[in-house]
């Protein structure tokens, strides 16, 4: 059983450090906003580190709401990223929907979790949003529920006692027999699998963190191993892993089963809005 263990631990070490250098290739440059079919799903990193001119047009399409939220930001950086970050998504809903951003009406889960109110929801389109320190990363597909999240790369202390608290026991056996940055990366890595999928359920970090395991295995088919201790419950789901730029460790979790290729990777950048380019 230890010899199982630390062979895994060693297979999933190449895995992160393969990841981490071929990620990088995967996000494409598109001249046009692509359409989105019914069979794909578009992943979108966005830097939330703009030009004033764009700030304040992404701030245009705001609603009320919106803009009050992010007054209560403390900190003119957090105000900034917040309102960005929620322009982008106004910008790129309003591509897949082809109206106005500034017509874009949200609905809110019990726990928080955005969709599209009436009758915006007709349209079957699902997406989910992400952002930490001067990166957001989106998610949207068509008819499946789908969690994103994105963490920063920050040094913490302890990180082999919070995963023995919050993690299952092979996680956490993977972040101790780690060190480093690689340690960091396996930690982020895990945490971020685990935060995506209960996004995509709606529940959020409300839910438990030691209900949903994660194999980080690259001979696995998926990185989602089990849910609740019950194998059989991940039939239906698809997760990945990324890291989009250096220093962020990202997930996505999908309900159905969807290959890797059917994810196309984008750069937003604020050439695809013709009113701010």
């Amino acid at each position: 059983m230890l010899q199982s263990n630390a062979l895994d631990n060693h297979q999933s070490l190449i895995y992160l450090l393969r990841m981490s250098q071929n990620n990088s290739q995967i996000w494409k440059n598109p001249p046009y906003h692509p359409p989105l079919n019914c069979d794909r799903v578009h992943l979108w990193r966005a830097n939330l580190d703009l030009p004033s001119a764009v700030v304040e047009q992404l701030a245009s399409f705001l609603s009320k709401d919106e803009v009050a939220r992010a007054n209560k930001f403390r900190f003119p950086q957090h105000n900034r990223r917040f309102t960005v970050a929620r322009g982008i998504l106004r910008h790129l809903l309003a591509n897949y929907l082809q109206i106005s951003p500034v017509t874009v009406e949200f609905d809110y889960g019990d726990r928080g979790k955005p969709s599209l109110a009436t009758p915006f929801s007709n349209s079957s389109l699902q997406f989910n949003i992400s952002h930490s320190h001067e990166y957001a990363l989106y998610g949207f597909t068509y008819n499946y529920p789908l969690g994103v999240d994105l963490e920063y790369l920050r040094s913490m202390e302890d990180v082999a006692k919070i995963a023995q608290r919050f993690f299952s026991t092979q996680e956490s056996q993977l972040i101790a027999s780690l060190s480093g940055q690689q340690q960091h990366k396996a930690f982020f890595q895990l945490w971020t699998a685990k935060e995506a999928y209960l996004k995509a359920t709606g529940i959020g970090l409300t839910g438990s963190l030691a209900d949903v395991d994660i194999c980080l295995d690259q001979t696995r088919s998926s990185c989602l191993q089990a849910i609740q201790g019950n194998k059989q419950a991940t039939a239906n789901w698809s997760m990945y892993s990324y890291f989009p730029v250096v220093n962020y460790v990202a997930a996505i979790a999908i309900k159905t089963k969807t290959n890797q290729q059917q994810i196309d990777c984008w750069n937003w950048h604020h050439g695809l809005c013709p009113t701010i380019a």
